[in-house]
């Protein structure tokens, strides 16, 4: 099997960090916001005061996305490209961004389709030979995608009911639990090479 690339081991302890800072700052510096009742999107708004800042981390979390899926080569090539999707998905959501008052068909999609593959991914990026990374086995791939899938479709029906006041908490919940799942993978597996006698790639 093909090595996780540098890049991609980067990318991926950088990726977490980003994540929560992105909207850990930009929230900060909007005091009128609300990250209880307030979605992340709504950081970026175009009535957003700081949604530059935050469109700029959301492109900043899709640029590293890209990198893992191009990088992270010891995953099975479906996993790969789900990840590019994925983040071909928060560059349209940035594209769309959603008003304060009311939503944006086009972000919602975009949205969906990247918490949607931001939670499949593992199961795609599964590998069965015997000499795998254990992290991209088959049991360990389906617990990991059971596990992002079930947050994944509980924030998007809290996302979708307008009588839910604490959509931004299981917004973060989700994000960080995505965020964290894909850097612990590819994290585990780079250090994981590191410690095995390299095989020959095929």
């Amino acid at each position: 099997m093909k090595p996780i690339g540098k890049p991609a081991f980067i990318a991926a302890i950088i990726g977490p960090i980003q994540s929560v800072l992105g909207w850990v700052i930009a929230g900060a510096l909007w005091p009128e916001y609300n990250p209880v009742t307030q979605t992340i999107s709504d950081l970026a708004a175009p009535e957003s005061p700081v949604n530059l800042i935050m469109s700029g981390f959301f492109i900043f979390g899709g640029v590293l996305t890209l990198i893992a899926s191009i990088y992270a080569r010891t995953l099975a090539l479906p996993g790969r490209i789900a990840l590019f999707l994925s983040a071909i998905a928060t560059f349209g959501l940035t594209i769309f961004p959603t008003p304060l008052v009311g939503y944006s068909v086009m972000h919602r999609i975009f949205a969906i389709i990247s918490f949607a593959l931001s939670a499949f991914w593992p199961i795609l990026a599964m590998r069965f030979r015997k000499d795998a990374p254990w992290i991209i086995r088959p049991a360990a791939s389906i617990i990991g995608t059971t596990l992002q899938l079930a947050l994944a479709v509980w924030f998007l029906s809290t996302w979708t009911d307008p009588e839910t006041t604490n959509v931004g908490v299981w917004e973060r919940v989700v994000t960080v639990s995505q965020a964290l799942y894909g850097s612990i993978v590819i994290i585990t597996i780079y250090l994981g090479s590191k410690r095995r006698k390299p095989t020959i790639s095929r």
